[in-house]
């Protein structure tokens, strides 16, 4: 694998794989890598294919009050899970790099982005819309990969692709859980042990909600349930809603996909989950 610090590099490398024929797989990460990044890279592992994984703790999209500073940075370790992972270039650029001096862009998605985490984190998803469209021409990638896990993430993504006429694929890969149900994120190592143990009640109560209203039940008393078991296991809740999954519009029609998506705090740690909600007949 190899490892790339500075611009030209990157594209001189890029060109290399082109010559041979190859398309580019994109998988974007803020590093402290586990299972859940692993498994965009096999995704991403095709024939013909090489797999660019980028890391890149990205400042515009974290708050002044988040955790930018502390967020967990482990670059030998997670260039080893990448070489043993089957990548075949690792895009390590710093701030400077990202954002020289006189960087004055920004790219903003309106609609998808503005309620749940675009309400409870102005600023974060202009951030993301950013930094992701600079690392698609920086690679100039064929497809990228992004976990489902950041739902409303990966919708902001898919809206700007669309509307800027962008010539890349956004493959949604399914979310990655431990073995008692919590989605895999690098910020589970904030919670002690016994935070551990009370932060599986967020799948299990967007589960038990996703089920009832599949079934028909009135969607605001799920809803409510679940808000009542995520603040009785020791959560602050920001937001449990169901939504339209395409455009995450909040009054989703019962004939189309939805999904419920959560974020809540345990102790520190904010957690984001979601889970799919299957039409009614």
């Amino acid at each position: 694998m190899q490892t790339v610090r500075d611009l030209q590099g990157l594209r001189d490398a890029v060109a290399a794989f082109r010559a041979e024929g190859a398309a580019i797989a994109l998988v974007p990460t803020m590093g402290a890598l586990h299972a859940g990044h692993m498994a965009l890279v096999e995704a991403a592992r095709r024939p013909g294919t090489k797999v660019i994984a980028s890391i890149f703790v990205n400042p515009k999209q974290f708050g002044p009050n988040e955790d930018l500073a502390r967020y967990p940075r482990r670059e030998a370790a997670d260039a080893r899970l990448l070489a043993e992972g089957g990548c075949d270039l690792l895009w390590l650029p710093s701030v400077e790099v990202m954002y020289p001096d006189g960087f004055a862009t920004n790219i903003s998605v309106s609609g998808v982005s503005d309620g749940l985490d675009g309400a409870a984190r102005p600023g974060h998803f202009d951030g993301v819309a950013t930094v992701v469209t600079k690392l698609f021409n920086q690679t100039g990638a064929d497809v990228a990969y992004f976990g489902e896990k950041d739902f409303q993430q990966l919708a902001v993504i898919r809206r700007f692709v669309a509307d800027l006429d962008m010539a890349i694929e956004i493959v949604g890969v399914p979310t990655q859980r431990d073995d008692d149900g919590l989605a895999l994120s690098s910020r589970n190592i904030y919670l002690d042990e016994e935070q551990r143990a009370k932060a599986v009640a967020l799948p299990r109560a967007l589960g038990v909600a996703a089920r009832a209203i599949a079934r028909g039940d009135d969607p605001e008393a799920a809803l409510a349930e679940a808000r009542g078991a995520l603040v009785a296991a020791g959560f602050v809740v920001d937001y449990v809603a169901l939504v339209d999954a395409e455009t995450l519009s909040e009054s989703p029609a019962a004939d189309r996909p939805r999904r419920l998506l959560a974020a809540a705090r345990m102790g520190a740690t904010r957690l984001i989950d979601n889970v799919p909600v299957e039409p009614n007949p």
